[in-house]
């Protein structure tokens, strides 16, 4: 997701680590694709919230399940860009600049763990990543000045070990009442009448645990000299092969570890589970004590083949929006409703969430599932096209702006 760095880190203003020269930038200054690929993303969350669903079939079916986890990791992706945009690309700001720009990221991070619980308490069927992403913003910012491969490294080696942390933890939750002394001893949870550090790292529907591989990946990239020939079809390749290996290997395991497809078909109550990565074939909740679970990839199962495949969409999407918006203005000029969107994506995700509370969508009938969508996509293009053409940020992203302006300016005010 973008919350603005301010003043925005351009490629133009960063030196190059590998050739200690300013790299080649794209054409338009600055990388307006990252806007596009938030604006997909925005759209997505829409289409998973309150479009049809994959259950349609046909090619809307299949445009409906690409949107379905595959949107939010998207912008947890985004999010460790943004994180390195914030603190410094590709080398991390130090002394009192780096100090603002921690301090920075804190302000932001408080502001979207309060945003994202004052969403929940409105009680609609959307589970809200805000908070997740205050968290794993505090938890990614120690990695903010390690180099791109070494960031890469850590953040495959947590697609591997996290999620059967995870699944180990789910399994301990549902067999004992640890958990719930954890919860009555929470000031997190006393606060917000949640689960508190439970539901965020363990039992919620965006567990840290395994959304953090998401963050780490998109400050890998962030660190790369995006300017310079060939780099962003290697990322394109990368998420290519990630995709693939991460579906594809689903797929391969279940037909052959023996009992494993049956096992996972029996559990989830169908017959689809061949499709692997299919959010109607296998479900999105883990099965505790079926070890075979952790072969599906489905879009929010919380498996390392599920996010190996969606870090590798998030990618190759990433990627192939910086580089169609560096090379076409007519590009760019077509996109530019959805990139305004992305300009604006904290309030449009916010807005969203409140038009679903205020219009009840939950009560619609199915039939009205794809023009309630069309409506919500529309709207958000024309109102974030208005907008960005008399300011620079969106209301929430303004007020963010203002408050780490605030404790920054007042950081450096202070003598000593």
């Amino acid at each position: 997701m973008r919350w603005n760095a301010s003043p925005p880190v351009t490629p133009e203003a960063a030196p190059s680590a590998e050739a200690g020269r300013p790299p080649r930038t794209p054409s338009t200054g600055r990388l307006i694709g990252l806007d596009l690929a938030r604006g997909l993303a925005i759209l997505g969350m829409f289409a998973a919230h309150v479009g049809p669903g994959p259950s349609v079939g046909g090619p809307l079916g299949w445009v409906m399940e690409v949107a379905r986890g595959r949107s939010s990791a998207l912008f947890a992706v985004l999010a460790g860009f943004s994180l390195i945009l914030l603190t410094g690309r590709p080398l991390s700001r130090t002394g009192l600049a780096g100090q603002q720009a921690v301090v920075g990221v804190v302000i932001r991070s408080a502001v979207l763990i309060a945003l994202g619980y004052a969403l929940t308490w409105l009680d609609t069927d959307v589970d809200v990543i805000l908070a997740q992403f205050g968290v794993l913003f505090v938890l990614a910012l120690p990695l903010r000045r390690l180099r791109a491969a070494t960031l890469a490294l850590i953040a495959a080696s947590a697609a591997l070990v996290l999620p059967l942390v995870l699944y180990e933890l789910r399994a301990a939750v549902d067999g004992g009442t640890w958990a719930n002394s954890v919860v009555a001893h929470d000031p997190l949870a006393r606060v917000t009448g949640s689960d508190g550090f439970v539901e965020l790292f363990i039992t919620g529907a965006y567990p840290v645990l395994t959304w953090l591989p998401f963050v780490i990946a998109g400050m890998a990239v962030a660190k790369l000299d995006l300017g310079r020939p060939g780099v962003l079809p290697r990322v394109a390749l990368c998420g290519g092969a990630l995709a693939v290996l991460g579906y594809g290997g689903s797929w391969l395991a279940l037909h052959l570890v023996p009992g494993a497809l049956a096992g996972v078909n029996a559990a989830s109550g169908t017959t689809a589970a061949a499709s692997a990565w299919w959010s109607d074939g296998v479900g999105e909740h883990p099965v505790p004590g079926m070890p075979a679970w952790l072969l599906v990839a489905a879009p929010h199962s919380q498996t390392t083949w599920s996010v190996l495949g969606n870090a590798g969409v998030a990618l190759l999407v990433l990627a192939v929006c910086v580089m169609v918006t560096d090379r076409s203005a007519h590009l760019r000029w077509a996109a530019s409703p959805v990139i305004a969107v992305g300009s604006v994506a904290l309030t449009a995700y916010v807005g969203h969430i409140l038009a679903i509370r205020a219009l009840d969508i939950v009560g619609l009938p199915d039939s009205a599932d794809l023009p309630v969508l069309l409506l919500f996509a529309v709207t958000a293009m024309a109102a974030a096209l208005a907008w960005t053409r008399a300011f620079r940020r969106g209301p929430l992203e303004y007020l963010i702006h203002a408050a780490t302006t605030a404790a920054t300016v007042g950081r450096e005010e202070r003598p000593g």
